[in-house]
């Protein structure tokens, strides 16, 4: 991947692309691309490590375990995801890719 987050990104997507950028001892930096996707049905993420989240291009929605409510987000949004706080991708936008 060259040093820009929208370049190298296929036409079309099926899947979710993860991309590792920076991996260190203490930190891991991944660009994620969704056209669409979303967490499968009754799967929650569960990490050791906290999450920070911020999105650039598209619509989504996080869901958190628990609380009931769906965290929207546009670009420019961001959220802090604790460790050990479950949730998972509710909805990214179909129309447009989401990173």
């Amino acid at each position: 991947m060259n040093n820009n987050l929208f370049a190298e990104i296929p036409a079309k997507l099926s899947d979710e692309i993860f991309t590792t950028i920076l991996e260190a001892s203490n930190v891991r930096i991944e660009r994620i691309v969704s056209n669409g996707n979303s967490s499968p049905e009754g799967f929650w993420y569960d990490q050791d490590q906290h999450e920070w989240v911020i999105l650039l291009t598209g619509f989504a929605r996080l869901s958190f375990e628990g609380d009931g409510k769906e965290f929207e987000m546009k670009p420019g949004d961001f959220v802090n995801i604790p460790a050990h706080k479950k949730h998972r991708v509710a909805w990214t936008t179909p129309e447009e890719l989401t990173i």
